[in-house]
């Protein structure tokens, strides 16, 4: 397998800027010419050994972060982007997309939230939606949109909210003991808690000062929503700074991203950085054990799994995905090469879809992506049930998966021929953005692609692509 070029353009200058130093002087701190750090600047070159060794002694810079996957993260974007319709016969070849993103990573996101703009203001025209002509009716992107793609471009990960429940973590002897420590903080922050029989997961009232928790709920449930309401309550604080700095461009996004960060405290506290890495190192990933070990439920385990981004002690590099029934991703994150659609559903091909026909099992799968990269998956059902009979039961599938070269540190690879080609099923990414030619799955024709119309012939699909 030929090694892969480090191409980290953009890296590099926010290096030297971070450190306030002009080219000529970064250059020398790096031992290389000033021509040359130019051309490595502008990508037209990539990244030696010896600078990444230069950037790690004279800068202590964390190397990881060169290639952090924001290049493929916004290309992978982009290209989803350019898949609409209004881009017919516009399309650029995908390698200017990925140079792009890679030397100009501030264009390819203004690019993406100008199309987010107007794709919301086609969508009010199309549903005759009163923002026309309104005050107000300048298209900006949905708040749940604006939310995901806070966490999405940090990578998932916010270190100083991350940090602070480690250090709450610590205050319980063991993990079982972190639902008595987060009772102890509620009571000393004046709030009563009360399990009622209730179909919310959680209820605050004030006046009271009562926190009710569903007694339905199950045990690593209530203990995650004790956690929420102690970042609500004792992190308000560091919340709203965080907040202030993500700069929302309405209340209600900020009103959102508020409780995902609470959530986020709430996972970090359940599932401590350095404690949950070190376990997931010795069973070797195994969710299952992971789970009983913390209390916590195969989701929660699996969705931690994929924030282990901290600079200098990052993880395996992991994507998870959460869909329901109808394909539609509920939840999505990437620290590999393989990003998700940010609009529709995920490839009909991925194990993720077949998970409901088998509850209560994992499924594994080998996959290779149209780029060549390939990729070991597990994916479960997780139904939900609202713990009373007659109740409707929610049922999602998630998926965790990561690049085929750290198959030896998952259980999961255990018996797997991972040398066979044949072993290894073709997935995508999005029907408009992936190149198959003869995907018998396939619902609509890929871009960049001329299509032959034989109407004496008819394959698994109407046309064929040349």
């Amino acid at each position: 397998m030929a090694i892969q070029k480090l191409y980290a353009g953009s890296k590099l200058r926010e290096q030297r800027l971070r450190v306030s130093l002009t080219q000529k002087d970064f250059a020398a701190r790096l031992g290389v010419s000033l021509p040359y750090l130019n051309q490595m600047e502008n990508n037209n070159r990539p990244v030696s050994t010896s600078v990444v060794l230069a950037l790690a002694s004279e800068f202590g810079m964390d190397v990881t972060e060169l290639s952090s996957g924001d290049s493929d993260r916004l290309a992978s974007d982009m290209q989803e982007v350019l898949a609409d319709p209004l881009f017919a016969g516009l399309v650029p070849p995908v390698a200017d997309v990925r140079l792009t993103a890679s030397n100009a990573p501030g264009l390819a996101r203004a690019f993406i939230s100008l199309h987010q703009s107007y794709r919301q203001a086609h969508e009010r025209l199309a549903s005759l939606d009163e923002a026309l002509g309104r005050e107000d009716s300048r298209a900006t992107p949905s708040p749940w949109e604006e939310v995901r793609d806070f966490f999405h471009y940090c990578d998932n990960y916010i270190d100083a909210v991350d940090r602070t429940a480690e250090h709450f973590a610590e205050r319980a002897a063991t993990p079982a003991h972190i639902r008595s420590v987060a009772l102890e903080a509620l009571a000393a922050a004046g709030l009563t808690v009360a399990f009622t029989d209730m179909d919310a997961l959680r209820l605050l009232e004030p006046e009271r000062a009562i926190l009710h928790i569903s007694a339905r709920a199950k045990p690593e449930t209530q203990t995650f929503q004790l956690l929420l309401q102690v970042a609500l309550t004792r992190q308000d604080a560091l919340i709203e700074a965080t907040l202030d700095l993500a700069r929302f461009h309405s209340t209600a996004a900020r009103d959102i991203a508020k409780i995902g960060l609470a959530n986020y405290f709430a996972g970090a506290a359940l599932l401590p950085y350095r404690a949950f890495q070190a376990h997931a190192q010795t069973c070797r990933h195994d969710l299952e054990v992971m789970a009983q070990h913390f209390g916590a439920s195969i989701e929660q385990i699996a969705h931690r799994l994929s924030t282990l981004q901290r600079p200098g002690a990052k993880g395996l590099p992991f994507f998870f995905v959460r869909v329901d029934q109808a394909g539609t991703i509920t939840k999505r994150h990437s620290a590999t090469r393989l990003q998700f659609a940010r609009f529709g559903g995920a490839c009909p091909l991925w194990n993720v879809h077949r998970a409901f026909e088998t509850p209560g099992q994992f499924l594994r799968q080998l996959a290779e992506t149209p780029d060549g990269v390939r990729y070991i998956s597990i994916a479960r059902d997780i139904s939900k049930s609202a713990g009373r009979f007659g109740a409707p039961t929610r049922r999602f599938a998630i998926a965790l998966g990561c690049e085929v070269r750290h198959a030896p540190q998952l259980v999961y690879a255990d018996g797997l021929d991972l040398s066979r080609d044949s072993a290894f099923e073709p997935i995508g990414i999005s029907c408009r953005i992936c190149a198959r030619k003869t995907c018998h799955q396939r619902a609509v024709p890929p871009l960049e692609r001329n299509l032959i119309v034989d109407p004496d012939r008819r394959d698994i699909l109407p046309y064929r692509v040349d």
